[in-house]
């Protein structure tokens, strides 16, 4: 294994799969990852079986980008022969009588803005077309024909194997134990003593990514939740199967947002409630279940999809890492001109692909082509001390 390279990737997690193989193809092997857990491990954000893929973002900041992020998973799939993208349609969902109708007219502007298909819907419309829905008459929402799911843990692993075909060396259980950033370039240290450097380094650790930069000596204002989602043994299988159900987000009359997906991986469809876990660190996290949340959508299930309602066949709890404006993070880290850091924001599953290609370009380039001046890690919404207006539907 060779000591220096022209780039290092902290964490191999989906984002990090992704820069290691779009760095790959302009570098070759000339690219190091290391990871502190083995491949695939479940501590992070990246190996359930899907996340929703959509266009339906309420500002034009990600509905120019949803193209591409379609895009990047397209070449994965004709480079593996892997099927990654399941297209279901998907519903955003809301009631007139509540502010968090906004959600719904700001996705379908921006929808439009970017001339991305899209249907209003009201919920007699959504409910001949899905009847497994109960809604009231005051509820209306979009609809993003080509919305769907992303099996991630297939995307990550793909990723992973054709950065390796690419040369890349990919080191597993290798905890970083400290970062310097020097005239020539940057030097990483690992726990069992070993001593690597490059030209150019890439923070992707999710969850990590705060003890990370404490290592530079530095920080940004990213926030951990602990968030979980469940998956329900409905006996109605049939009527959940991708091809009879989207997948959809819910936003209530408190704008709290209820997700899910259709049955996917499991035998059961998988739910949640979205942004509202307790704050922790990677340390304090504690990875058990909360039976409250579980009921909740329990709950709203009953009242809206009563025929998904079934067991509970297991958990699933992961962390956010959620900057104040809930935006992602995709740049150099201010005050050092070598480092670069990626914070998912708890929805950057369906953009990982891309972000691989933004960071690779900001790496060899100084710039990307994409246009991801709302994700800079110097944005005055970092460091205002104001409360942020922040959409639930970026999340999901």
């Amino acid at each position: 294994m060779a000591d220096r390279y022209r780039v290092i990737v902290v964490g191999c997690g989906a984002i990090g799969a992704a820069t290691a193989y779009w760095l790959s193809r302009r570098l070759g092997g000339d690219v190091l990852v290391l990871e502190q857990f083995d491949l695939g491990h479940s501590r992070g954000a990246s190996e359930d079986h899907s996340r929703v893929i959509r266009h339906t973002y309420t500002r034009t900041a990600y509905t120019t980008l949803t193209p591409a992020a379609y895009q990047s998973w397209s070449i994965v799939e004709q480079a593996t022969g892997l099927r990654l993208v399941q297209r279901t349609g998907g519903l955003i969902l809301a009631s007139e009588d509540a502010p968090s109708i906004s959600f719904v007219d700001d996705t379908v502007a921006a929808m439009a803005a970017t001339n991305l298909p899209h249907e209003e819907l009201g919920a007699a419309d959504v409910m001949r077309r899905w009847p497994q829905w109960r809604l009231e008459p005051h509820h209306r929402g979009v609809l993003d024909p080509e919305a769907g799911v992303l099996d991630i843990r297939q995307a990550t692993a793909a990723h992973v194997a054709l950065s390796r075909d690419n040369g890349v060396t990919i080191v597993p259980n290798a905890p970083v134990t400290g970062l310097t950033e020097t005239a020539g370039g940057v030097e990483v240290a690992i726990a069992d003593g070993r001593r690597f450097s490059a030209d150019r380094l890439v923070l992707s650790g999710g969850a990590w990514n705060p003890e990370l930069l404490e290592l530079l000596g530095t920080r940004l204002p990213i926030t951990l939740t602990e968030e979980q989602v469940t998956y329900f043994a409905t006996p109605k299988v049939r009527e959940f199967t991708p091809d009879r159900f989207p997948v959809f987000g819910f936003i209530d009359d408190d704008s709290r947002l209820y997700y899910g997906l259709p049955v996917y991986g499991e035998v059961a469809v998988k739910a949640g409630l979205d942004g509202v876990g307790p704050e922790v660190t990677s340390e304090t996290r504690t990875y058990r279940t909360d039976p409250g949340r579980v009921d909740e959508v329990r709950r709203f299930l009953g009242r809206h999809l009563p025929a998904a309602v079934g067991p509970e066949l297991y958990s699933r709890v992961c962390c956010y890492d959620f900057p104040p404006d809930r935006d992602f993070i995709a740049d150099y880290v201010p005050g050092h001109e070598r480092v670069l850091v990626c914070a998912g924001a708890g929805h950057a599953g369906k953009f990982a692909g891309l972000l691989g290609r933004v960071l690779t370009e900001l790496a060899l380039d100084g710039v990307s082509r994409f246009p991801v001046e709302a994700f800079r890690a110097d944005r005055p919404a970092l460091y205002s001390s104001a409360p942020m207006q922040v959409s639930r539907s970026n999340s999901m």
